[in-house]
């Protein structure tokens, strides 16, 4: 290994739905495979602080670390990708850069000094960078530039990569370019084009790209990469093809192909050998041979994008291979789901999960579409809102509460059975100020979600302001739900099961952040199996 941490900078043309976070999290995982410390950083070049107070709809999910930072949902890529933990240092935003800068100025640390862009910012920039290259705990640092070149979001930070490369000397630091090599069907060709004026570009700005990453739909002839490789000043081996795949779990075995490892493992002065991905191809050859099929609702509010639920969508495909079934995800808006027609919508499925999310919106058919799985003992599993959701019909509709209600929604309930969390109530930003990250909880003895999880005690993430309000706790569990997963700090309800439903669990925190290829998630993998149990029960039962 080398004594200098390398960086690897990956920056974008025009690009298609196989971006740059799955292309740097393929790396990733080849050069972590032969035996390298890697992690991926995201530079994101919109002015919000972070993406907590953004709407799925404008950029997808919101991915919660372990030390509890909101970050952009690529960084969800990395930990699936790596099975390694990310912090608040792998997610940089505009917006945390200038605020980083403007509070530096108030404090007087650049001694009266014009404050500009460069090299103010550019040295700021920088300086986040090589936060974890310094840190001693990593061979490999790969940056992700958000946003594509030529975006004047994003000029300060190629400005910063061009003083980096300068800075850091030769084969230190590398630039890998992904662009689109487009197919017109009326002329039956692919076009280099777009490719030349985005390097073009990007080397208007001083930098020059080493490696070429060249999204496809259709093979590059070896005449097309040699011409890219002279008109782009590239090698031609540089020159790689990222054609389009049927999972995003097929690219790191499509770079090792086309040698992206070896490529990139040279130009930075490092030994090269074969990767080790054994265990990662056992589970790509799992998720495409399954031997069923299992068709699980997901249940939300964002359903149109599916960006807002990947991490979910993506612990459904761990939890799928490692029990070797299809999981068909069906999204189901939870605004066009009432008593009329839930049977319509759910009764075909194995499995329901109600997912997280805020505000009043699509609220009643939530509780319309737990009332219906509870009552016909179809394995449900609701996360943060969903548990709320699954708590407040109980308590309608089990307890005779029919006024019972979450502060959230209906701040006047006489019946608060969800309520806002105690240090919540003086919080008037609304900007990284839920409860976030780990929190510890202690399993009940006897439980499912302790055999599920074979461990008296457990560390999820969490991203909510809202709780089950423990003065109705002795109630709900004289009734059949019971708490079984409390904060061994704040005694916070966790977790919640019915006992007497085949498969029934509400959790506060959000299972889903952390499953990843190597670990699927227990809670996903248990869910999925009584979803497969009951799908074979109600077919023995329909020929017999």
């Amino acid at each position: 290994m080398s004594s200098t941490t390398k960086y690897i900078f990956v920056t974008g043309g025009v690009t298609s739905s196989l971006g740059k976070g799955i292309i740097a999290a393929s790396l990733a995982k080849l050069l972590q495979a032969q035996g390298y410390r890697v992690t991926i950083q995201k530079l994101d070049p919109y002015i919000n602080v972070d993406p907590g107070t953004l709407n799925p709809y404008e950029h997808g999910e919101c991915y919660v670390t372990e030390d509890g930072a909101e970050t952009d949902l690529d960084l969800g890529h990395y930990e699936r990708f790596l099975n390694t933990p990310t912090s608040q240092a792998n997610n940089v935003t505009t917006g945390r850069i200038y605020q980083s800068v403007i509070e530096k100025e108030r404090r007087g640390e650049f001694l009266g000094k014009t404050v500009q862009v460069v090299p103010h910012i550019t040295d700021e920039i920088k300086e986040r960078v090589q936060i974890l290259g310094k840190s001693g705990d990593y061979d490999i640092v790969i940056t992700e530039i958000g946003g594509t070149v030529g975006d004047i979001e994003s000029l300060p930070y190629v400005e910063a990569v061009r003083q980096l490369r300068w800075d850091l000397g030769d084969n230190n630091g590398i630039v890998i370019h992904l662009t689109l090599v487009p197919y017109l069907s009326a002329a039956g060709e692919l076009k280099t084009k777009p490719t030349q004026h985005s390097v073009k570009t990007l080397m208007e700005s001083g930098v020059q790209a080493d490696i070429l990453v060249c999204r496809t739909e259709h093979n590059l002839p070896k005449d097309l990469r040699r011409k890219l490789a002279l008109f782009c000043n590239v090698k031609e081996d540089a020159v790689i093809q990222s054609i389009d795949a049927s999972t995003i779990y097929d690219v790191p075995n499509l770079m090792l192909e086309e040698g992206l490892d070896k490529v990139v493992l040279k130009k930075l002065n490092l030994s090269s050998s074969t990767p080790d991905i054994d265990r990662w191809n056992q589970f790509v050859h799992r998720h495409k041979n399954p031997k069923t099929e299992i068709t699980i609702g997901l249940i939300g509010k964002y359903v149109e994008l599916q960006d807002s639920y990947k991490s979910i969508l993506e612990a459904f495909i761990h939890a799928g291979a490692e029990n070797e079934v299809r999981v068909k995800v069906e999204s189901i808006h939870s605004e066009y789901i009432n008593s009329d027609n839930v049977d319509l919508k759910l009764g075909h499925l194995d499995g329901v999960l109600v997912a997280p999310g805020f505000g009043e919106r699509g609220i009643d058919g939530k509780i319309d579409a737990v009332k219906f799985v509870r009552e016909n003992n179809i394995p449900f599993l609701g996360i943060c809102l969903g548990m709320q959701m699954a708590v407040i019909e109980f308590a309608r509709n089990v307890l005779g509460i029919k006024d019972a209600a979450s502060t959230e929604m209906n701040a006047d309930t006489p019946n608060p059975v969800i309520g806002l969390m105690e240090d919540q109530k003086t919080i008037t930003d609304k900007g990284g100020t839920m409860r976030l990250g780990a929190w510890a909880c202690d399993l009940k003895i006897g439980s499912l979600v302790r055999d599920i999880y074979k461990a008296e005690s457990i560390a999820e993430r969490h991203r909510h302001r809202y709780e089950f309000n423990g003065e109705f706790k002795a109630q709900m569990e004289d009734a059949g739900m019971i708490a079984t997963g409390l904060n061994p700090d704040t005694g916070l309800v966790e977790i919640v099961e019915i006992p007497s439903h085949p498969w029934f669990v509400g959790v506060q925190y959000h299972p889903e952040y952390k499953s990843t290829v190597a670990n699927p998630h227990p809670l996903f993998v248990a869910f999925v199996k009584a979803a497969l149990k009951y799908n074979k029960n109600k077919k023995s039962a329909s020929k017999a």
